[in-house]
């Protein structure tokens, strides 16, 4: 089982999303745990560990580092904003 920590910046996000929306990105994050790699998830172009998953509109970008068993969650947007630089 991995490890996920979520940075003050995407728990800030997520708490400013509707609550509809947050409860299925919690759950998201939640099964992550289980299964880094979901068959929804998408590795970002560019880059060597970073994957999103999608929620409704909204986007979970997230790194794995497989060797600690440790997912960072990086920034949780709508689709508009979440591929803009971070």
């Amino acid at each position: 089982m991995y490890t996920v920590v979520i940075h003050k910046k995407a728990k800030k996000e997520i708490d400013k999303i509707p609550d509809v929306y947050a409860i299925k990105i919690a759950e998201a994050i939640y099964d992550l745990a289980e299964n880094p790699r979901p068959d929804r998830c998408v590795k970002l172009t560019g880059s060597n560990n970073y994957y999103r998953i999608r929620v409704a509109d909204y986007r979970i970008i997230y790194s794995i580092k497989d060797n600690i068993l440790y997912i960072e969650i990086i920034k949780v947007a709508h689709r508009k904003e979440s591929y803009k630089r971070r």
